[in-house]
């Protein structure tokens, strides 16, 4: 089981450039990508997507990375665009100023962030190759990748145990209202016929077919037997996915609204006590297991 939540971060360093990655995920119905990359390195956007969508199927993920050239920005045949400073510099007091008005606070930005920014950095007419820049980022991501799936493999692990328990626990509390369902129809069995006797012993004017045709809707109407062996059967498919290493999480997902809809089935039809507490029980553990569901991949 992978979970959608994860972090990695890794240094890297080559051909006169030094650079970090910042990689992390949160749990999402798809998949949804979000880069933050040198727009100035050459087609490096397209193959990160591209990996990272071999990597991932599902989770909000964010990746961001930051290149510096070892001897300065000048050497590496960039420089300042005084005017973009300017704009980008007065655009992010504008925006302190509107968060402060509304009562946030944000990160200081440093300056490799506002180096990020789009136009801050020229190039200068002597054009750079940066193929060797994107190849060197290139070779570092699958090291990236492989903390990342790492962490989210942890994760999954842990998440795993957790729903392996929940199921045990909607096990056992079926097995507790199948018994409770069986010791009630015992019970209701004598109050039927104690009341069946009442009635016909204080009148004559019974229709015969319409009383069985009540008693019939009775019995269908209190039976929980098919909502028992759903339960059941709805653990044993739980199991199977858990322990699938495939992404199972919309599977899974879609499980938990058929529990949560056995459950509400077997309260509306407890006419017990003791069978409505054990419904309401197994209402609890499925809505608990449904919020780890949705960090499942």
């Amino acid at each position: 089981m992978i979970s959608m939540t994860g972090f990695a971060a890794r240094r890297g360093a080559a051909v006169g450039y030094s650079w970090t990655w910042d990689l992390r995920s949160v749990n999402g119905k798809g998949l949804d990508l979000r880069l933050r990359l040198p727009d100035w390195i050459d087609g490096l956007e397209l193959a990160v997507r591209a990996e990272l969508q071999k990597a991932v199927t599902r989770g909000n993920v964010s990746l961001s990375l930051r290149a510096t050239q070892d001897s300065g920005a000048e050497e590496a045949g960039f420089r300042l665009n005084a005017g973009q400073l300017g704009a980008a510099l007065a655009a992010l007091a504008r925006v302190e100023d509107a968060a402060i008005a509304a009562g946030l606070t944000l990160r200081q930005a440093t300056a490799a962030d506002v180096l990020t920014l789009r136009g801050v950095l020229d190039q200068s007419q002597q054009d750079q190759d940066t193929a060797p820049l994107r190849q060197a980022i290139l070779a570092d991501l699958p090291a990236l990748l492989a903390d990342f799936a790492a962490m989210r493999a942890s994760e999954g692990a842990a998440l795993a145990a957790v729903l392996t328990t929940q199921l045990d626990q909607i096990a056992t509390l079926t097995a507790e209202a199948q018994r409770e369902a069986a010791a009630r129809a015992a019970t209701q069995a004598d109050t039927l016929r104690d009341g069946l006797a009442r009635i016909l012993s204080a009148t004559d004017a019974v229709d015969a077919t319409r009383l069985a045709q009540e008693l019939a809707l009775l019995a269908v109407k209190t039976d929980v037997t098919e909502e028992l062996d759903r339960l059941a059967a709805h653990v044993a498919a739980a199991r199977a996915h858990v322990a699938d290493p495939a992404p199972v999480g919309r599977k899974l997902d879609f499980l938990m609204q058929e529990f949560m809809r056995e459950a509400n089935t077997l309260c509306s039809k407890a006419q017990s006590l003791t069978l409505t507490r054990i419904g309401l029980d197994l209402k609890t553990v499925i809505d608990q297991m449904r919020e780890q569901v949705q960090n499942v991949e």
